[in-house]
């Protein structure tokens, strides 16, 4: 029992991590959220490959997010800690470590590169709307129009299948993904909230039940056997928006636009935040803090108008 307790207290703090990663998180997350794990332990042998577990401190643990913060954002340097910290927590309840060197910790980081614009106003939407060629066969004109009238995630949008639409009730079924990355195959949606019905426009429904009419009902509409880049589509995108004299924005831009454009009708967040198929609406107010103080602003010039003509 002594010797297991000597090789535990000897473990090179990587070597721990990648364990807890194997035990913990293999076959539990999704494929994209486990690569960045695996991330995480390149970053700790190339920065702490010495560092055994029982010799984290408050200090030595600091040391490691100072490193990492070196070349990355805050908010890089504050996920990196996020990965770690539940590993750390598990080495405190273990006895491994002593006392929780994560309390108390600081999270610093290179200041932020200058942000892209995200998303168009309704103006801007409407004039790439109303310059797409769609003819009467599948192209990514269709997939860019399908993703700005229902703010579906890329790879949701791939995953759609004809049988997916219920053209009766203007309603789409979003119940998979399609792997782009990967093989190349159905996976499940994001998370549990992401399966969801959306309501389209009567005009989007009408084009869509014309367009996919003869299509195998199981088959993805937008995946002809080739694979698909997400940066293809963003070309393409992108070659629309230089053409119309508009702010270039990615594909995963038109969820924010469809988002924006919906929190500036005056759609509630909670509507969006199921729309856009969140696991909550903190997601929603931290993604879209900017619009609702925005809104917040307006809301407060109105009530002051309201109150000054109260007699």
């Amino acid at each position: 029992m002594q010797g297991l307790l000597t090789q535990r207290q000897d473990e090179i703090f990587y070597e721990y991590y990648e364990r807890w990663i194997k035990i913990y998180k293999e076959g539990a997350i999704r494929d994209i959220t486990m690569k960045k794990y695996s991330l995480t332990l390149s970053w700790l042998k190339k920065l702490v490959p010495n560092l055994k577990t029982a010799e984290l401190t408050r200090i030595s643990y600091q040391q490691l997010l100072n490193d990492y913060a070196k070349t990355h954002e805050r908010q890089t340097t504050m996920d990196f800690h996020h990965q770690l910290k539940g590993a750390v927590l598990d080495a405190v309840d273990d006895g491994v470590i002593p006392i929780d060197p994560t309390r108390k910790i600081i999270i610093k980081g290179k200041p932020p590169r200058a942000k892209k614009v995200k998303y168009l106003n309704q103006f801007q939407l409407q004039t790439l709307l109303s310059n797409l060629n769609l003819e009467r066969k599948i192209s990514f004109d269709w997939l860019i129009l399908l993703i700005a009238k229902t703010g579906l995630r890329f790879s949701e949008a791939l995953g759609i299948t004809p049988e997916d639409f219920d053209f009766s009730n203007q309603s789409l079924s979003i119940n998979k993904t399609w792997d782009y990355k990967g093989g190349g195959s159905f996976l499940l949606t994001k998370n549990l909230s992401s399966n969801r019905k959306i309501q389209i426009d009567w005009q989007l429904i009408m084009q869509l039940s014309e367009l996919v009419r003869n299509l195998p009902a199981d088959k993805p509409i937008f995946v002809n056997g080739d694979k698909i880049y997400n940066s293809t589509v963003n070309a393409v995108l992108e070659r629309h928006c230089k053409k119309l004299g508009l702010p270039v924005i990615s594909i995963h831009g038109l969820r924010h636009t469809h988002a924006s454009v919906l929190l500036f009708a005056g759609v509630s967040i909670a509507s969006v935040a199921r729309r856009l198929g969140h696991a909550s609406m903190t997601t929603t107010q931290k993604t879209y803090l900017h619009i609702i103080q925005e809104l917040e602003n307006k809301d407060i010039d109105i009530v002051m108008r309201s109150i000054s003509s109260l007699c």
